[in-house]
């Protein structure tokens, strides 16, 4: 096990609690039904289960699959490839996955630039794509003979014209700069609070309002390209009802599972490390006391940063379920 500072708090798996924790996860051997997938672990790796999935039980499926790069995951290895070569690992799951989907399924795939038009090239096969996020990833390594890479897209498609799409669920609050102000004095599009001025604004397809997680934010893990709860969760509150069966077949800590769990979605995953699968499974049950997502708060995304001065007003009121971490944002 890792050392950890004093005030680091990332997810820690005791050696104590890994067989339990695996334990939470199951595998497939045969065809099974959507009941037996409900809010479950699989683990195993994808290929050899994916023909036991059962057909059109997927809402929603949030793919985040490797990346075309050369990258450890546990005890496996990514090996990058040729262009060629990454297309046809993508279609030999993708092809098997479309029959999974519902006709109203939506369906949305990270990626990094290098492989973005990739990415592009196997889904505009299969699906209808909508639109194209990039989000800033502000943990980008810096380079002495490039530009420093700190954004990641995600492809949104969907299976027909008839899908599920909530914007007013995935407005973003802004702080107001220069607020304008109607010719009574009452404020014009933004509201006036305590702790400063805000606007609710629509949704874009550029965000740059995620934390990736750090050492000081209890959603940490040890996975090395863990995604934000945050980010996660703008996808499954856009594209998904309460209830609905939202799908990750790479689900690596878990984050889309957790969320889901959070957000009131049914959930399966699929992940073929064991390390990961003890992750996720301890995310889980800490998220039946925690419901808190980072920078989303009173029904509203928070932009980055916005809630420093509001530290005081933490202090000073009971944190009501799913403000926890609020601050750290």
């Amino acid at each position: 096990m890792k050392e950890r500072a004093p005030r680091n708090r990332t997810l820690t798996v005791h050696d104590e609690e890994k067989a339990a924790l695996l334990g939470e996860s199951i595998r497939l051997s045969a065809s099974c039904s959507i009941e037996q997938l409900e809010n479950k672990l699989v683990h195993q790796d994808l290929f050899e289960c994916l023909d036991f999935l059962p057909r059109n039980f997927i809402d929603l499926a949030i793919i985040d699959p490797p990346y075309n790069l050369n990258k450890m995951f546990g005890a496996n290895k990514f090996v990058k490839g040729s262009e060629t070569a990454y297309e046809g690992w993508l279609e030999s799951w993708v092809t098997k996955l479309m029959p999974c989907l519902k006709t109203t399924s939506s369906v949305y795939v990270c990626c990094d630039w290098a492989s973005s038009k990739t990415v592009h090239n196997v889904l505009e096969k299969h699906l209808i794509i909508r639109n194209r996020i990039t989000w800033e990833r502000e943990k980008g390594r810096g380079a002495l003979s490039n530009w420093k890479n700190c954004s990641e897209d995600i492809w949104f498609g969907t299976v027909s014209d008839v899908y599920h799409f909530d914007v007013e669920a995935v407005k973003l609050k802004r702080k107001v700069i220069a607020p304008y102000r109607h010719a009574s004095g009452q404020p014009k599009d933004w509201e006036e609070t305590d702790i400063g001025n805000y606007r609710l604004t629509h949704p874009s397809n550029l965000w740059t309002d995620i934390t990736i997680p750090f050492w000081s934010m209890p959603e940490n893990t040890d996975h090395p390209t863990q995604k934000p709860e945050k980010l996660i969760a703008k996808l499954i509150l856009a594209s998904s009802k309460p209830s609905d069966f939202v799908f990750d077949p790479f689900f690596g800590s878990g984050t889309t599972c957790v969320v889901a769990k959070k957000l009131n979605r049914k959930y399966c995953g699929v992940e073929q490390e064991a390390e990961y699968c003890q992750i996720a499974a301890k995310r889980l049950e800490l998220a039946e006391s925690d419901t808190s997502i980072q920078g989303y708060h009173d029904g509203h995304f928070w932009e980055r940063n916005s809630l420093v001065d509001q530290k005081q007003v933490k202090l000073s009121i009971a944190k009501p379920l799913g403000t926890a971490g609020l601050f750290d944002d």
